[in-house]
């Protein structure tokens, strides 16, 4: 075993069968992509912003004692489709984020030889007394111009001045779990319908079913919308019958609240981190990320519900200001 100072392992996957009992205490073995339901789920909280309301205006508000050191720490910022515009930045980061914390509920970011900040997997990191540790498993390394080659586990400790963390809101968290669980057992048990269609034989080729499939699809609904009535989640069912507009309102506000939370609180957690790390290059550096007008509020979205109880809302209102902002 290797106990050294370094920078962090950005592989983010073991195979099962690399990871021995030692290394699973430490390193979670690899999660299978999430079913229907719940990968649905994932993605649509996901997406903080609509892309429907770009306009004219920057979407966030970027306050700092030192501009050319903000500039300079956002330019490091490696995302998906960088480079990037501070604005444009700071909305895909806050995304990219959000999808590690309602996947894994934590989201570890590294500021490599002052070059770049880089995503790196949670799993295997540690802290204690303020200090990030990496446990990285033994593993196989395929090389296509050599052999394979045999690296030992690993204990990584990490400079925490470089180390961003980020942390699924406790509130969020709960109301997660407890979603995914029932999502789960819906998942699962989705295509089991098949299983009460009677078997034809010889002497009866065309045998009667009586189970009622429309009893069965009842049931399911019922236990989604039961499951995801603290989410808001509407399991991307736009044209049922069976809820009013009233209803649909309601959960699509509940819905894009529960979104715009966990986005603010992504930008305080940023606005920290960022403060945090720059501290390396000025002592008394800081920096403050905020959401301007032209992005949706929590505040309107609880204006729109009051309204929408006294009857004083149409729908179209509420529906144009969630999906087009």
């Amino acid at each position: 075993m290797k106990i050294f100072r370094a920078e962090p392992s950005h592989r983010h996957h073991y195979r099962d069968e690399q990871i021995g009992l030692v290394d699973s205490l430490f390193v979670k073995r690899e999660r299978q992509k999430p079913d229907f339901n719940r990968r649905m789920f994932d993605e649509d909280f996901a997406s903080l912003f609509h892309s429907m309301n770009r306009r004219s205006g920057n979407l966030f508000e970027v306050v700092s004692n030192d501009d050319e050191l903000m500039q300079k720490l956002l330019g490091k910022v490696k995302t998906r489709y960088a480079p990037h515009p501070v604005d444009d930045t700071i909305r895909e980061l806050v995304e990219e984020i959000a999808q590690s914390l309602i996947w894994s509920g934590r989201a570890y970011y590294f500021l490599h030889d002052d070059t770049e900040i880089t995503s790196f997997s949670s799993s295997g990191v540690v802290r204690l007394f303020g200090t990030h540790i990496q446990w990285v498993p033994k593993r196989r390394e395929r090389h296509w111009d050599r052999d394979d080659e045999e690296l030992p586990r690993e204990i990584r400790i990490l400079d925490a001045a470089k180390v961003m963390r980020f942390d699924l809101p406790t509130s969020i968290k709960r109301m997660l779990s407890a979603q995914n669980r029932t999502l789960a057992v819906l998942d699962k048990h989705q295509f089991e319908v098949t299983n009460f269609h009677p078997q034809a034989t010889y002497e009866n080729p065309n045998p009667t079913n009586h189970f009622d499939f429309r009893v069965w699809k009842d049931t399911q609904e019922r236990a989604l919308y039961r499951a995801t009535r603290s989410s808001g989640w509407n399991g991307r069912t736009y044209d049922s019958s069976k809820r009013s507009d009233f209803f649909d309102c309601h959960r699509l506000i509940r819905f894009r609240r529960n979104q715009l939370l966990l986005r603010d609180d992504i930008l305080n957690q940023l606005s920290g981190e960022l403060s945090r790390v720059g501290k390396g290059y000025k002592a008394e550096f800081s920096v403050k990320i905020s959401g301007t007008d032209e992005l949706p509020s929590v505040a309107h979205l609880n204006e729109l519900e009051v309204r929408l109880v006294r009857e004083e809302v149409g729908f179209n209102e509420i529906i144009d200001y969630c999906y087009k902002h």
